[in-house]
């Protein structure tokens, strides 16, 4: 019998990133983009100590980078969370990342981002609002609604 029910918006991303972190994209990505984030994450006053998110990871280089830079300093030790729609790549994320007690990956949407209200102080989307994200008024709800008061949200788009 088949699944009559039209696919989500979300569905349809998940299994198209599902695709590309078993076709091995991610290192493309990273390659592609490595340039602009790390010049995005020098002007985000990260600091040692905060809790930062991560959308769509790309199997997580550009949250791996975001740990490097909050790791233990004079604040505490900084956490980075990670999250992306494709569960392939959050796995394959988790896999290459299990060196960092800093880092966590977790499956969601950026329509519903599966974490507490007002808990980041920064949250780093990268090439991903203008084409990724169907309800773009949704997601920034949700981006207002997980970070922290006074916190700061920086979208990457080289397309912009």
């Amino acid at each position: 019998m088949l699944n009559d029910k039209p696919q989500s918006p979300d569905d349809r991303l998940q299994q198209e990133f599902n695709r590309w972190a078993d076709n091995g994209e991610g290192a493309k990505m990273e390659r592609h983009h490595l340039d602009i984030t790390e010049k995005t994450m020098r002007r985000m006053d990260l600091r040692p100590g905060g809790a930062y998110s991560r959308s769509r990871l790309r199997i997580g280089w550009a949250t791996r980078l975001l740990a490097r830079m909050v790791g233990e300093g004079p604040q505490g030790f900084g956490q980075v969370v990670g999250v992306d729609i494709s569960d392939e790549m959050v796995r394959q994320a988790r896999a290459a990342s299990k060196e960092f007690d800093n880092v966590m990956f977790v499956v969601g949407s950026a329509a519903q981002i599966p974490w507490e209200e007002n808990f980041f102080d920064k949250v780093l989307s990268v090439e991903s609002f203008l084409i990724n994200y169907p309800d773009q008024e949704r997601a920034l709800a949700e981006l207002f609604r997980v970070m922290a008061p006074h916190g700061a949200a920086v979208h990457s788009d080289q397309s912009l």
